[in-house]
């Protein structure tokens, strides 16, 4: 029986199962993160989308439906020329200019070391270690009263 599986393969596909579910549970956290890191800018689509949907909302007052809104802008946006599209274009452009400027200025005060997040982080992780010490010294204080 060249194809057949043998139960010792039966035996190993069960204990990768189980070991994919152990492994499953210790995932590492993702790291915070930063409020002061710059968003990325939005493409041309969405500059595009920020003025349609106002114009949408005036025309259709009792659409609350965001999928329609959202519909009606891709089928709007498909529909438009090179020539239609190059104002959001440029303004997206200018926009990931403004974002790079930004994300050089952010990246020069991260090595610089001037980011408060970070001071933060080990300010905290120092002081949940004083509290662990804390909570060994809580029995002595306690044998003191």
């Amino acid at each position: 029986m060249k194809g057949g599986r043998s139960r010792a393969d039966e035996n190993d596909n069960d204990t990768k199962l189980k070991s994919r579910g152990a492994r499953a549970g210790k995932r590492k956290a993702k790291a915070p993160k930063d409020p002061n890191k710059p968003k990325r800018p939005p493409s041309a689509f969405f500059v595009f989308m920020e003025e349609f949907r106002q114009q949408f909302k005036r025309e259709n007052p009792n659409n609350k439906s965001v999928a329609a809104v959202g519909k009606a802008g891709g089928a709007k946006w498909k529909s438009l020329s090179d020539a239609e599209k190059a104002p959001f274009v440029a303004r997206a452009e200018s926009r990931k200019n403004d974002y790079n400027k930004n994300m050089t200025a952010y990246n020069k005060k991260l090595a610089d070391g001037e980011n408060g997040v970070e001071e933060n982080e080990s300010d905290k992780s120092k002081s949940e270690v004083h509290d662990d010490d804390e909570d060994g010294t809580g029995e002595e204080d306690e044998d003191d009263d």
